[in-house]
């Protein structure tokens, strides 16, 4: 499994550079248009009876927004596979409670076979 490939390295810059671009822009248009940004942040969330402006707005376009859009992002990227290439390395929790990775289950060249079901 090993060390991800170039491709994502390249993906992983690509998407960096998206947030810093967004981020920067977000943050500018928040300090020039602060009452068009909140026109459009609560116009977003009209349907969460929970959301409070005042609550949320110190955290938009913030350093901590910043880290943890990239990090959501950066871990979308892994969670993708294409067709004959490798599943992605979820994690996921045993019926015991123990935590783990899909990819602790491969052994070898023996094909893992996932099976995902609901009960409701």
């Amino acid at each position: 499994m090993g060390l991800p490939g170039p491709g994502l390295w390249l993906k992983r810059f690509w998407v960096l550079l998206q947030v810093v671009v967004h981020v920067a822009v977000g943050k500018v248009c928040l300090i020039l248009f602060p009452e068009r940004v909140k026109q459009h942040i609560l116009a977003m969330n009209q349907k969460n009876p929970h959301f409070s402006y005042d609550n949320w707005a110190p955290t938009f376009y913030s350093m901590q927004y910043f880290w943890f859009v990239l990090k959501v992002r950066w871990q979308r990227l892994e969670d993708r596979t294409e067709p004959g290439g490798l599943a992605p390395n979820c994690p996921v929790v045993q019926l015991s409670g123990q935590r783990c990775n899909i990819w602790d289950f491969m052994h070898g060249n023996r094909p893992l076979v996932l099976n995902f079901g609901s009960c409701t």
